[in-house]
């Protein structure tokens, strides 16, 4: 006869090869430890491709603009109004259609939706292609005028390179995934000048999670980038700035004031972002023309503020250490948003980071012009509000600008106006501008992070104590009866030798089987089952080993034995893991009065 799954042995493991540990805070290994040693090498990577987009993205902008050979960073005063303004980022939009169209789909886009599409569908595996078409692509789509970022794409950039290093190596999924991470942040990192920022965007963004086995190489990678930084691109903070705001009380509410100003003003840019993207999906053209499409407003958008077009760093410089003019502010917050609005719907290739921190800086600053102050401090806040509720990071955005400016002094106005925007984002809009894409392509993700009730709850709060059970003696012709003739019997039925010690498992499929072979009928339930195994879970395991032993075993209910005699003294079904899940809920949503109530 067949072996009926019965009791477990040494010899079985139905746990999916997760052993039965000592409970412990964490569930990371030593296995971090070659994760750490490969994040210096993804680091390194991570650091050198940024170095290298940042300086391709100057070749191509002072080649398409000055019509020479360089890779010092180009500023758009220096670029006269001509129709040159408006023919440069359309034959830039027509190079990056044919790259999308007949090189690889996923340089489309900001980057970063792609990468966590990588994460969370592709087992965190990406092409050389991407890893070479993506910053190709940004180069020449912010150096033909694209009013985009280099941030998004060296983050698709860095993930690749962790990637690929990844997939040389025997490594699991999750594994990959924090390489890729690391790569991500390394990249970010060697931009920005920004590690603690881009450990957090990793968790906010990327990871999924926040475990010792994936934060610790990321931020391993993230500090080896900013020791490469002062080599390939400069030391110090990107944009230092010091404001000596001493606000009272009061100030706390003004930057949490500004800061739903900034929140509104992202789900308006959001909802907008996917109107007009909407209306490129209804043109009567394929899709590799629609970035020429996008080129043409930009260009235009160009004649009317040369300085919209581009990365815009100087930009934020001027903003924060107030070098511009109102009207200049208020021509640029209107332009750059109309034409990046179009441009990013068109499908091309760029990032929304640098852009986000201008438009949220440009509204800030002119927000400020009425508070008390420096313009340049509101500008800050803006910028970091901006990014905070947009992505849906505001931890990110809160280090971000400290780290841009190394002013410390602002940290704790920058958390009100971050977190302000980011309760205004999250009411108002269901998803970021980030994941609205994805979901878009049929993945929904849900960016909130708990304890698993499974990891928290045990074996002994769930099971079902008073167990009927039949006695290992039992012969199998009165088993049979006991289990096809009775109304109340039951599908499965735990042995037990005298001493409640489990011996197996049967059910009514096994009585059934027995029935076409009368040779069994006088042996004992243990002369049948003693001598194969079932999976058992004991009362001190979690309900998550028992849903994997139940998967692994291809089981509905798993019996509860102590550890030490292997006494029967529970048994779990599928339906007690479900009763967990609806306790769950009914924790979210269930409301009452407790102090002050009449019981």
């Amino acid at each position: 006869m067949q072996d009926t799954p019965t009791l477990q042995s040494n010899r079985h493991d139905f746990s999916g090869g997760a052993s039965r540990k000592d409970n412990g805070d964490f569930t990371t290994d030593k296995r971090v430890l070659l994760l750490i040693s490969m994040a210096l090498v993804v680091g390194t990577g991570g650091a050198f491709a940024a170095w290298a987009l940042i300086k391709l993205i100057a070749l191509v902008s002072n080649a398409v603009w000055l019509f020479k050979i360089s890779t010092e960073p180009l500023s758009f005063t220096a670029v006269a109004r001509s129709p040159w303004m408006v023919a440069a980022p359309i034959i830039g939009g027509l190079v990056i259609g044919f790259m999308a169209r007949y090189g690889s789909e996923k340089i489309r886009g900001h980057g970063i939706p792609e990468a966590i599409e990588a994460i969370l569908i592709g087992g965190s595996r990406m092409s050389p292609k991407v890893a070479v078409l993506k910053p190709l692509s940004s180069a020449i789509s912010i150096g033909s005028g694209g009013p985009f970022g280099a941030e998004g794409p060296i983050i698709m950039t860095g993930g690749a390179i962790g990637s690929l290093f990844a997939q040389l190596f025997h490594l699991s999924a999750a594994e990959r995934k924090t390489l890729l991470v690391a790569g991500a942040a390394a990249g970010m990192t060697a931009v920005f000048g920004t590690p603690i920022a881009a450990v957090m965007l990793a968790v906010e963004l990327l990871l999924f999670e926040w475990k010792p086995r994936s934060f610790i190489p990321v931020a391993v990678a993230a500090c080896v980038s900013v020791v490469w930084r002062p080599l390939l691109i400069g030391s110090g903070a990107l944009f230092p700035a010091h404001f000596d705001m001493t606000l009272s009380w009061w100030g706390i509410l003004l930057a949490a004031g500004l800061g739903i100003v900034s929140g509104l003003q992202s789900g308006l840019l959001t909802t907008l972002l996917y109107k007009i993207e909407d209306a490129f999906e209804k043109l009567p053209i394929h899709w590799m023309w629609w970035p020429a499409l996008g080129g043409l407003v930009v260009g235009l958008g160009g004649l009317i503020e040369p300085r919209a077009l581009g990365v815009g760093y100087d930009i934020i410089a001027d903003l924060l250490n107030n070098h511009i003019a109102t009207a200049a502010v208020l021509a640029i917050l209107l332009v750059k948003a109309g034409i990046w609005l179009v441009a990013l719907s068109s499908g091309t290739s760029g990032g929304v980071l640098a852009p986000l921190l201008i438009l949220g800086g440009a509204l800030g600053w002119l927000v400020g012009l009425a508070l008390p102050g420096d313009p340049g401090f509101w500008a800050l806040l803006g910028m970091a509000a901006m990014m905070g509720g947009t992505m849906r990071a505001p931890l990110t955005g809160t280090f971000f600008a400290t780290e841009l400016t190394g002013d410390m002094g602002a940290l704790v106005p920058l958390l009100a106006a971050t977190v302000a925007a980011y309760a205004v984002t999250v009411l108002l809009l269901r998803r970021s501008i980030l994941t609205e894409k994805i979901a878009r392509r049929g993945q929904h993700i849900t960016r909130e992070y708990g304890i698993d009730p499974f990891e928290l709850t045990r074996a002994a709060d769930i099971m079902i104590a008073k167990v009927d059970t039949l006695p290992a003696s039992m012969r199998l012709s009165e088993a049979l009866t006991h289990m096809t003739e009775r109304l109340d019997a039951h599908r499965f039925y735990p042995v037990v030798e005298s001493n409640d010690r489990l011996v197996g498992m049967i059910s009514r499929a096994d009585a059934l089987r027995w029935q076409s072979e009368p040779d069994l009928m006088d042996q004992t339930l243990y002369d049948v089952i003693s001598d194969t195994a079932i999976p058992v879970a004991h009362l001190e395991d979690t309900v998550g080993r028992v849903a994997d032993i139940m998967i692994h075993a291809d089981t509905g209910r798993v019996p509860v034995v102590e550890a030490q005699t292997g006494r029967l003294v529970g048994l779990i079904a599928r339906k007690d893991l479900l009763r967990l899940r609806s306790a769950t809920n009914r924790a979210e949503l269930e409301r009452g009065v407790y102090l002050g109530s009449k019981s």
